[in-house]
This record gives C-alpha cells, sequence and structure tokens, in this order.
C-alpha cells in the first residue's frame, strides 16, 4: 500500500516538472530561433517528444515508488531534487534563453544523475531498475540531439 501511495506522490511531482518545464519553455519548439536551427538528422517529430516524456515519468514515478519505499533517505531524495531542479532548468536554458552549451551541459548533468540512480540503486531494486532505463535511453538520444544543435549552428 505505501508503494502505492508513494507512486502517487511522484507522479504529481514528476507531471508537474513537465508543466514548469513546458512554462519555462515558453513554445521554444515553434519559435523562429528553434525552427531555423540546423537539427540532427535523427531528430524526432514533435509529437513523439510529449509521448516519451509522459511514458518517461510514468515509469519514473514507478522506480522512485519502489525506491524510496526501500530506501527514503537523504541520497535518494537529493538525487531525485537534483534531478528535478536540472529536468526543469534544461527546457528553460535551451528553448527560453537559446544557450545551447549550456543546455548541453545541463542534459549531461541530468544523464550524470539519473545514471547514478541506474548503477548505484540496481542490487537494491533488481529487475525495478528497468523503470528508470527510458529516462536514461531519452537522454542518450536528447544529449546528441544538443549536441549536434551545438556543433552545427
Amino acid at each position: 500500500m505505501k508503494t502505492l501511495k508513494y507512486f502517487f506522490v511522484f507522479l504529481i511531482i514528476n507531471f508537474a516538472a513537465l508543466g514548469i518545464g513546458v512554462l519555462l519553455m515558453k513554445n521554444g519548439p515553434q519559435t523562429e530561433w528553434y525552427l531555423q536551427l540546423n537539427k540532427a538528422p535523427w531528430t524526432p517529430p514533435g509529437w513523439v517528444f510529449a509521448t516519451a516524456w509522459n511514458s518517461i515519468m510514468l515509469c519514473f514515478s514507478i522506480y522512485m515508488a519502489y525506491l524510496y519505499k526501500l530506501l527514503p533517505n537523504t541520497k535518494v531524495k537529493t538525487l531525485f531534487t537534483i534531478q528535478f531542479i536540472l529536468n526543469v532548468g534544461w527546457n528553460y536554458v535551451f528553448f527560453n534563453q537559446h544557450l545551447i552549451t549550456l543546455g548541453l551541459i545541463v542534459i549531461l548533468l541530468l544523464t550524470a544523475i539519473i545514471t547514478v540512480f541506474l548503477y548505484d540503486f540496481k542490487k537494491l531494486l533488481s529487475y525495478k531498475t528497468l523503470f528508470i532505463l527510458p529516462y536514461f535511453l531519452w537522454l542518450c538520444i536528447a544529449s546528441s540531439l544538443n549536441l549536434y544543435i551545438l556543433l552545427y549552428n
């Protein structure tokens, strides 16, 4: 029962992060600035981003519910908070402020934090670690897209 309660708490927090990120980017993907950028050939269509992030946050909420139930310590809370700030912050830095290099740094730091989650808790969570894998894989793709924009613009 505790896991379900934690799941709903993390679901609310994670989807709030998505909402805040959308607000901070101010129509970023539809702006003239973004549309004129030279983007990677593997850049997916816009609808893929929303679908991916919704799925990722659902899976990440499941992952965090199990992790927090087993280990509600300062390390987990700190990593989650940093992840939240970096996730929301990237939208503002990249789309709102057009700071491509800083955006790359932010997304690489976010990827590093998710990697810590992935590896530090895999023995504790066993197969449930699979729930964070979509987040990690998507960040690898997103980092490559950010890097491409940095290199070719």
